[in-house]
């Protein structure tokens, strides 16, 4: 079982120096993966419902979100073995060409280790932002995905899709072993279903054991109905939830609490051929205390 961790890109721990720290630690302590993710902006209005239904603003975490690209070029330097994702980009917010090169270049500087986690984002005003229409959620990602790809893919590089064109060129640099592998944020149906088409793993939020187990079981199925080997893809379970230092006591959600509680989810994850876990950064612990239990959790979870 593969785990995973998000860097402290936002919140109160975010920085360059608790990012270094976090990143070299997991890699000490035989982590598989760092992740990041992007977040473009935090509008004033409020635009998400509140305990008494009312409108607020989104979470106060999202003031400060460091680029998600930039931070895992600094985290390659930085490490050697650990693998480096984002979960999410929005590929819909950028240039096909520019997004794909900059994959690329990380790929190359941290020799093979990139992720490239893809989603298609929800918030209105980043879409605006981004002066892309929220419509072309469905077709315009479909559309992005597979003129990246094609610039991964050898050159002459030339597509033609429904919102992209690229004219028969030299793009490089390419990733190290010829291709970056794409896991989408999925989790309605309609995603799976999409991500069976196009991608090579699945990152659904974890929220009951049952809920991503029939997450994946639907990725897998439609993925071999369409031909492809789903023992090929993967399926990596993500939680909202931070490790605890100490257990949870009373009705526990799914993937959250101490250590201890945290394997025996593991487990039942592991017995039903769940490929790893991401988990979030903790909001609030020191960052010795964070380590200290990302180190407990590595030691009754050992390492493949």
């Amino acid at each position: 079982m593969k785990l995973g961790i998000m860097l402290p890109v936002s919140g109160v721990h975010a920085s360059p120096a608790n990012i270094t720290t976090i990143a070299r630690a997991a890699e000490r302590l035989d982590y598989d993966s760092l992740w990041t993710y992007e977040r473009l902006l935090r509008p004033m209005a409020p635009m998400l419902p509140g305990p008494d239904g009312e409108l607020e603003r989104i979470p106060d975490i999202y003031r400060v979100t460091y680029e998600p690209l930039q931070t895992l070029s600094h985290v390659a330097a930085l490490t050697s073995r650990i693998a480096l994702g984002t979960n999410i980009v929005n590929p819909l917010f950028h240039p096909p060409v520019v997004l794909a090169r900059r994959y690329a270049t990380l790929d190359q500087f941290s020799d093979g280790r990139v992720i490239a986690g893809f989603g298609q984002g929800w918030m209105p005003p980043e879409f605006a932002a981004a002066a892309v229409p929220m419509k072309r959620r469905g077709a315009g990602f479909d559309d992005v995905i597979a003129a990246i790809r094609a610039c991964w893919g050898p050159d002459p590089v030339e597509y033609a899709g429904r919102f992209y064109a690229i004219e028969a060129s030299e793009i490089n640099p390419k990733p190290v072993r010829g291709d970056i592998p794409i896991v989408v944020g999925a989790n309605s149906d309609g995603g799976i279903d999409r991500a069976a088409r196009i991608a090579d793993g699945i990152t659904p939020l974890a929220w009951t054991l049952d809920g991503v187990l029939a997450q994946a079981t639907r990725f897998r199925a439609t993925a071999e109905e369409l031909g492809r080997d789903a023992s090929t893809l993967t399926v990596t379970a993500q939680t909202n939830h931070s490790m605890q230092p100490k257990p949870i006591s009373g009705d526990r959600p799914f993937l959250a609490g101490s250590p201890g509680q945290l394997a025996e989810d593991i487990e039942q994850l592991r017995e039903q051929g769940i490929d790893g876990i991401l988990f979030a950064s903790p909001p609030s612990d020191d960052l010795d205390t964070q380590i200290e239990v990302l180190e407990e959790l590595r030691t009754l979870v050992p390492a493949a």
